[in-house]
């Protein structure tokens, strides 16, 4: 079939899916207590559902007040037995994938159950979803017209039993259809290597003469790649090598750092950025405007969806839970998750706020753990991503890489913050730098500010530069180049920050 009639007819396709969408956004309370009411039945008689008696569960009352909210920590004994091989503990069918995490959250590795259910009536369903929309929006779309570069992470076998880790992109490209395989570059088997700059090199030899349409990659680490393609082609600009890309799928960290460097790239050429928000444990929005970085809830992924006011969220017992038809705009919440994978009542460590209630859009705000509030300051990455990048912008400066942590009081010094931050050129002006920062994160944050007034409490911050490829180096220190890995950028400890400035001395 003829490529331009193949991607008319796939279009038409992908915008039917578009009034199933609508169908959640007129009725979103109902579709969720649905799919909360066929998860329960799904998941009965497995281990799980005998022990809490998920047959005598009739409405959202009986869910809330028989089952826990619970942490990773909580199901790791059930999920080390599935890994072992045990099937029908949380979800009746096999589950031999799991997708290991960056560990943003903390140090120890974390395996989150994969199921088939989770793979393609979520993930897969998201990819297609992302496709519609932007058809959807664009009339004039032609990205099924060439292929989507695709920057993903790599797969382990786990030894000792059947069952399968690695980052969660690895694991959708290990299994993906074969219609999605033949709209994708590079090659299944450059995809999953596991060495990170060897991978990049055979990417851009397998990808250089493919007709590339549209990105798809965490952006700190697409932007390495197209800096490499530069250098190996000797062009100014990423369109002069692709002419035709004309959007970049990002998720996993905020573009706000970065997208000026994107546009940089793509000068002459009318790039388009589409937001997703995807986890290990599901795919939960995607950017439905082109002019706004707001997401839409996706509510027909076999995710049902709980919040916890975040002045509530570090509480153990008596925490305030409620469904999504409770929830309000602007205010902060941690979520938590069930799903068709068998995490039941899942606390995942990310917080969101609602700019819309019809149909329900999220932003994202940050991770419950990666904040700073040592001194009362509650600063979030939102806050910071904002504030950075508008600091950037002010100066003409390209950031890399940065994070933040504590320098704690002692006797008579305040505490600060310290800031290790990469530059692709450092300023002019490191204090300059350092004010117009502090000014934008007052300005995004109201509990910072009071607690900078006239510092009395919390001294100015305290900028590191950090040498050329700091972070990248940090990262192969651990064995994480490449994929899903992204550095936590606030922390209220010094672990970070001590490994990073061992490795700048």
């Amino acid at each position: 079939m003829p490529i331009p009639l193949f991607n008319s007819i796939a279009s038409w396709f992908l915008k039917k899916r578009i009034h199933q969408m609508e169908l959640f956004m007129k009725y979103p309370n109902e579709v969720q207590q649905e799919l909360l009411y066929g998860l329960l039945n799904s998941a009965a008689l497995t281990e799980f559902g005998s022990d809490n008696d998920f047959n005598s569960i009739k409405n959202y009352n009986d869910f809330k007040n028989r089952l826990p909210v619970v942490t990773y920590e909580h199901i790791y004994s059930q999920i080390e037995r599935c890994r072992k091989g045990e099937q029908n503990i949380f979800w009746p069918t096999p589950i031999k994938w799991f997708a290991k995490s960056s560990g943003t959250t903390n140090a120890k590795s974390k395996f989150i159950p994969i199921s088939g259910e989770s793979l393609e009536d979520c993930h897969y369903k998201a990819g297609k979803d992302m496709l519609s929309i932007y058809y959807n929006n664009n009339e004039n779309a032609q990205i099924l017209a060439g292929k989507c570069l695709r920057l993903g992470g790599s797969s382990e076998l786990y030894q000792n039993t059947d069952s399968y880790f690695g980052d969660l992109s690895a694991i959708i490209i290990d299994n993906l259809p074969f219609w999605a395989e033949l709209g994708s570059t590079p090659s299944h088997k450059i995809s999953l290597m596991p060495e990170w700059e060897a991978k990049m090199e055979a990417i851009i030899d397998q990808t250089l003469d493919e007709k590339v349409t549209s990105l798809a990659g965490v952006p700190s680490w697409m932007l390495v790649l197209l800096q490499d393609v530069l250098i190996r082609t000797k062009k100014a600009t990423i369109s002069e090598v692709w002419p035709f890309v004309e959007v970049y799928f990002h998720g996993g960290v905020s573009l706000h750092p970065y997208r000026e460097q994107f546009e940089k790239l793509f000068i002459g050429s009318d790039l388009n950025f589409f937001e997703t928000y995807n986890a290990s444990e599901g795919f939960f929005g995607i950017q439905d405007s082109d002019s706004s970085n707001e997401l839409l809830l996706m509510l027909d992924y076999g995710i049902f969806y709980e919040f916890i006011p975040m002045d509530e969220s570090d509480r153990d017992e008596n925490e305030v839970i409620i469904p999504l038809s409770e929830v309000e705009l602007e205010k902060n919440y941690a979520m938590v998750i069930t799903t068709n994978a068998g995490l039941w009542r899942y606390k995942i460590g990310d917080t969101v706020k609602f700019t819309s209630l019809s149909p329900y859009r999220i932003q994202i705000t940050g991770r419950t753990k990666i904040h700073i509030n040592v001194f009362g300051e509650e600063l979030m990455i939102e806050n910071a991503e904002i504030a950075m990048s508008k600091t950037a912008r002010e100066l003409g400066l390209e950031i890399i890489d940065y994070t933040a942590g504590p320098i704690f009081m002692e006797q008579n010094k305040k505490g600060r913050h310290q800031w290790i931050i990469e530059f692709r050129k450092n300023p002019k002006n490191i204090d300059d730098f350092a004010k117009r920062l502090d000014q934008n994160l007052k300005n995004e944050n109201s509990d910072y500010e009071a607690k900078r007034y006239q510092d009395i409490t919390l001294a100015p911050p305290e900028i590191t530069l950090a040498k050329k490829d700091l972070f990248y180096n940090w990262f192969a220190s651990k064995n994480k180049l490449g994929g899903q890995h992204k550095v936590p950028r606030l922390s209220n400890s010094r672990g970070l920050l001590e490994e990073l400035l061992n490795l700048n001395a």
